[in-house]
């Protein structure tokens, strides 16, 4: 089979292989893909960022956004089932340590992935742990059922701590999941959202997605326009998707006073932080972590579902299998939101 490979050390280094399938194991099941997302984390290994290299074994089928049909199961697998159309959660967990017991898979200290730890979705099958399939509405179309993991990551981050029903949010960097977040917040009540980011695709997007003011801050100042949306005091909650330095102090900077500040994009190294000022402001502060599973799944299906919620915007290009290297190259040109690989 066609697979879409991290072939070697530092930049690139992705080009498309003729892989042999795996055939299911214990509790493991087979997927014909139907479509897999290039996502930010792909684009980290794409880069070859230092916690990328630490966990990697080269060469390996990258992908972790994917949906397909299961074409196989191994023994012990009640569900699934052959046939079913199912969207695969990434976080292969435990079940076992403390934090699964407690209800909180998604934060498992056993975590491995598909696509960074085994072979994952750019490929024409993958097989998987059966417990990280979530079963789709047949009629789920392929792009949305292959977004479906991380439109999960924004519905989490949009109800965490105290939610956005009625209050006023940030937005920052409008990457395909934050982009997925300003609808997800339009949807679940936010009565004001702000998106930030520097690429006029992605803010051109933001506003079909729902966003009431974007802002390029190579163009703009984005001090000036909160206090001005928001009479001085701020914005209520400021989520953060750039991973970058400036986007965490400018969500700081955008917060009222007793604020929630959520991160989502984490920055690739140290940065310092002034916990005079963060006491002065008191912001209460979440760490968005993957999706809650299985909640964050329940309630993404149910917007989509109930046509809350349009993630047709965010899906730009569909890339053929046999050029997924391409797929890259349109992101790191700027030219894409979200490529879709396309056995």
């Amino acid at each position: 089979m066609l697979a879409v490979c991290k072939v070697s050390e530092g930049l690139g280094g992705v080009e498309v292989r003729e892989c042999e399938p795996k055939k299911p194991g214990v509790g493991e099941v087979k997927l014909k893909v139907s479509a897999a997302g290039i996502c930010g984390t792909d684009m980290q290994i794409y880069h070859w960022a230092p916690r990328m290299a630490r966990r990697m074994e080269l060469p390996r089928v990258l992908g972790h956004e994917a949906c397909g049909v299961v074409d196989s199961v191994g023994p012990e697998v009640s569900s699934p089932r052959v046939g079913d159309f199912v969207s695969l959660e990434s976080h292969v967990f435990c079940g076992k340590c403390r934090p699964c017991m407690l209800g909180k898979a998604h934060l498992c200290t056993n975590t491995t992935y598909p696509g960074i730890n085994f072979d994952g979705g750019f490929a024409e099958y993958v097989t998987v742990p059966a417990k990280i399939c979530w079963i789709n509405p047949p009629d789920l179309p392929v792009p949305v059922a292959a977004m479906m993991e991380p439109f999960g990551i924004s519905v989490h981050a949009t109800l965490a701590g105290s939610g956005v029903s009625g209050k006023s949010v940030l937005v920052n960097g409008c990457g395909p999941i934050g982009l997925m977040n300003v609808a997800a917040a339009r949807a679940l009540g936010a009565t004001k959202i702000i998106a930030c980011d520097l690429n006029p695709l992605r803010l051109r997007t933001a506003k079909k997605m729902g966003a009431d003011r974007i802002i390029n801050v190579e163009e703009e100042n984005l001090s000036s326009i909160i206090a001005d949306m928001t009479d001085g005091f701020g914005v209520d909650v400021a989520i953060e998707y750039s991973g970058s330095e400036a986007g965490f102090n400018a969500c700081f900077e955008s917060l009222s006073k007793g604020g929630e500040f959520r991160l989502v994009g984490a920055p690739p190294l140290s940065i310092p932080v002034d916990f005079t000022q963060w006491l002065l402001k008191c912001p209460e502060m979440q760490n968005i972590h993957g999706r809650r599973i299985w909640d964050s799944w329940q309630y993404a299906v149910e917007l989509l579902s109930n046509r809350k919620v349009d993630l047709g915007p965010i899906h730009s290009h569909d890339v053929p299998l046999s050029e997924g290297d391409r797929g890259f190259e349109l992101i790191v040109n700027g030219e894409a939101v979200k490529p879709l690989i396309i056995p």
